[in-house]
């Protein structure tokens, strides 16, 4: 009896459909776009922070030539404020980061349009009432749609709360009212916790992590 190779010892990896593919594709997507999301938020913080103290400091120094002037000047022989030049650059790259989280998040939406013609081709395949069996382990189709879909208006309603603080940060004359501004974008409140669970969930599920 002839020896078998080592080949037919080898329990072969089941061959993915493309729908399947596809969606593992997306999933690791969806983590490289986390991860350089969470880059940007650290450095527009970075950048938010600088603008924050400088304002701060620049209405400190306004408050202190005002007292000075007072007695000594009329309102049209007050100096004009300066142009600050570095507020100016910090202002510029807030913004630049902010396009850069911008085209992540329409990265994001396009994801979850992706996963969504997945569905619905599966659907004119199989029928909408019949039950498939999974791409991978246990997920439906479906669920990956809905995870994409969560993780998306998150980022979305947070790109919003973003946008406000980036026009917002350099004007405001509230102390305090730049300080929340600095803490939000910061703790980026609409990008819950469960957004890491249901990434690594779907990492998890496509192959991504190992048990």
């Amino acid at each position: 009896m002839a020896a078998k190779s080592p080949a037919d010892r080898t329990p072969r990896r089941p061959v993915l459909s493309v729908s399947a593919r596809k969606i593992k594709d997306n999933a690791a997507d969806w983590h490289n776009l986390m991860m350089k999301w969470e880059r940007l938020n650290d450095n527009g913080f970075t950048t938010a922070n600088k603008i924050v103290n400088m304002k701060i400091s620049e209405q400190f120094q306004d408050n202190k030539l005002e007292i000075a002037c007072e007695d000594s000047a009329t309102e049209s022989e007050k100096p004009a404020p300066k142009y600050n030049e570095e507020l100016d650059s910090c202002c510029a790259e807030l913004l630049e980061t902010l396009k850069h989280m911008t085209k992540i998040q329409l990265k994001m939406e396009k994801l979850t349009s992706t996963t969504k013609a997945i569905c619905d081709l599966e659907t004119f395949h199989h029928g909408a009432g019949n039950c498939t069996a999974p791409f991978f382990h246990t997920w439906p189709t479906l669920y990956f749609y809905e995870v994409s879909l969560k993780l998306s208006e998150m980022y979305k309603k947070e790109l919003q709360l973003k946008q406000t603080i980036v026009q917002e940060i350099a004007h405001s004359p509230d102390r305090d009212l730049m300080m929340v501004y600095l803490s939000s974008w910061l703790y980026q409140p609409y990008i819950d916790n469960s957004s890491k669970l249901l990434l690594e969930a779907m990492l998890l599920e496509t192959g991504h992590r190992q048990c």
